[in-house]
């Protein structure tokens, strides 16, 4: 009894290091899976819409500027508006000293009544003394006399005229009124100053006010020979300025010179963005991005993933496959693949460096 006793400890024992011997050899074995696995983050390859942009920085102007001088000097009478105020095409803005215009134009309103009072009488001598004339009443040297009084009271008449029309011109532009709706930006005189146009740059004011229209901005860049061929009239543009880091603005190519500046060889390109909400202010920086190329329903990932331009990692069966790839279009940090991948695909975006052709890896998320 004793025997079958210790016979059947023996076995015991012999089973019990069969499996105690099993379960570390498995442990073994998985120890050894997770250390020779690579751990990846994949994207799925999916049809997308990628676009190539040229970028630029520019600084924004208004759409339209104007400093608001008079035509003739005088003395600043009264303003009617302050800076930040917005104003309507034609509304009042400011005025000179129309008093002493006033009067010259009573003066000559009145010398134009003496003149046509002239006019008429020289008129009329003149329509009866040709009748006499064509009766050979009168001889041609007295119808030729009446005449040329006709003609110097005619020639009195228009200058008269003129003179009146000169004075009215001149009180019309005293009135300063606004050539388009937009901001007052700038209050360049006070009531008292005086304003003389004909000083240009030598004056001490830029005229007595500056008026700007920025419903719409526009940005002035300076193109590299390298780049102007791929711009054209009507191509979208992006806006971003730091004030809205996170918001873009819609634009398009307004304008493509396709001469060079002599100095600098770069040609002018404009674009322009609407700014209805006026968000967009004049005179700060901002970074312009021209499409000169869009391509849909195409693979697009991101440029990481493409290791020495020419190769990416797929994952397929719990390894990385090396497949070779054709790219498209580039824009900032994403490329178009045109051959080499299909959609659906799981490339590899992080950890694919120094991965060789079937290599154990596994997914641990996607990007």
């Amino acid at each position: 009894m004793n025997k079958y006793i210790k016979l059947l400890f023996l076995i015991t024992i012999m089973i019990l290091l069969i499996i105690f011997t099993s379960c570390r050899k498995q442990k073994s074995s998985n120890e050894e899976f997770e250390v020779t696995t690579t751990p990846v983050k994949v994207i799925k390859a999916s049809l997308e819409e990628i676009s190539h942009k040229l970028s630029y920085t520019g600084t924004l102007e208004a759409w339209n500027k104007i400093d608001i001088i008079p035509d003739i000097a005088g003395k600043v009478a009264k303003i009617y508006v302050e800076v930040g105020d917005y104003v309507k095409k034609g509304q009042l803005l400011a005025e000179l000293d129309t008093r002493s215009i006033r009067l010259q134009l009573k003066q000559a309103e009145a010398a134009l009544e003496v003149a046509k009072a002239n006019y008429e009488d020289a008129k009329r001598n003149m329509e009866r003394m040709k009748k006499l004339f064509e009766k050979k009443a009168i001889s041609t040297q007295q119808y030729e006399k009446i005449k040329l009084a006709y003609d110097a009271a005619e020639a009195q008449l228009r200058q008269a005229q003129a003179t009146v029309n000169l004075v009215k011109h001149n009180l019309e532009v005293s009135i300063m009124r606004a050539p388009f709706s937009g901001i007052i930006t700038s209050k360049n005189a006070e009531v008292g100053d005086v304003i003389n146009p004909m000083m240009g740059g030598f004056s001490p004011t830029k005229g007595v006010l500056t008026l700007m229209d920025f419903s719409k901005i526009k940005v002035n860049l300076h193109v590299p020979q390298s780049d102007i061929g791929k711009i054209k009239k009507g191509q979208k543009a992006i806006l971003v300025v730091d004030a809205y880091p996170n918001k873009k603005f819609w634009g398009y190519v307004h304008l493509v010179n396709l001469a060079a500046d002599p100095i600098s060889k770069t040609f002018l390109v404009q674009v322009v963005f609407d700014n209805p909400n006026l968000l967009l202010k004049p005179g700060i920086f901002g970074e312009i991005s021209i499409i000169t190329e869009t391509h849909s329903n195409t693979i697009v990932i991101p440029e990481k993933a493409v290791i020495d331009g020419h190769y990416v990692f797929v994952v397929k069966n719990g390894k990385a496959i090396k497949k070779n790839v054709k790219i498209g279009l580039r824009s900032e940090n994403e490329v178009e693949i045109i051959k080499g991948l299909k959609e659906g695909e799981y490339v590899i975006v992080e950890g694919n460096y120094g991965l060789e052709n079937g290599t154990l890896v596994r997914i641990e998320g996607e990007v």
